[in-house]
């Protein structure tokens, strides 16, 4: 049926739409579920207007290897369901992921692979505190009796998705240039 028009970020499809088609309860708490102009499927909005399925935090960032566009996928996924520890310990997984497919070995502390990214200059300048940020964050989670925070994911996968561009998609979008013919040889 027609209803009160609403925009939203699709969880389904991830994109913007404005159905005004859907179903709505007339019960307290009032409640409506809209049907995506896009793809069909339908959003739940509760009475305190929140959506369920959320669209993913962030944005996809292209030419991620495959387990590492997987665990980061996850981490924004997380958001959807206020899982805000899980996203937190999937970010501090992913720098491991990160690490490892750059070159450093498997079986290391989180620490050291922190550490590999920042001596192989993988982490843009003034971006080391970051990166303790999240092994902070990380070790909170994973070690102490702590529920992470909507804050703390949210800064975690932010920097993750900036560190994500600089290391795979800005360069793959940026070849660096063919080198010179050589100079033919001299007799």
């Amino acid at each position: 049926m027609g209803i009160e028009p609403r925009g939203y970020v699709c969880g389904y499809c991830n994109n913007r739409v404005g159905p005004s088609l859907g179903f709505y309860s007339s019960n307290v708490p009032l409640a409506k579920i809209y049907l995506c102009s896009y793809c069909g499927n339908p959003t739940y909005f509760d009475y305190q207007s929140k959506q369920y399925p959320g669209a993913p935090f962030g944005n996809a960032v292209a030419s991620v290897p495959a387990d590492v566009d997987a665990l980061y996928a996850e981490a924004r996924s997380c958001m959807t369901v206020n899982s805000f520890t899980s996203a937190v310990l999937t970010c501090r997984k992913l720098l491991m992921h990160i690490a490892v497919e750059k070159g450093a070995p498997t079986g290391k502390s989180f620490l050291e692979y922190v550490e590999y990214l920042a001596q192989k200059n993988y982490v843009p300048p003034d971006g080391k505190g970051w990166v303790d940020y999240i092994r902070t964050k990380g070790n909170e989670a994973n070690h102490e009796i702590k529920v992470m925070s909507a804050v703390d994911a949210d800064d975690l996968i932010t920097f993750l998705e900036m560190l994500l561009k600089f290391m795979y998609e800005f360069p793959a979008k940026v070849k660096p240039p063919a080198a010179p013919p050589a100079a033919p040889a001299t007799k």
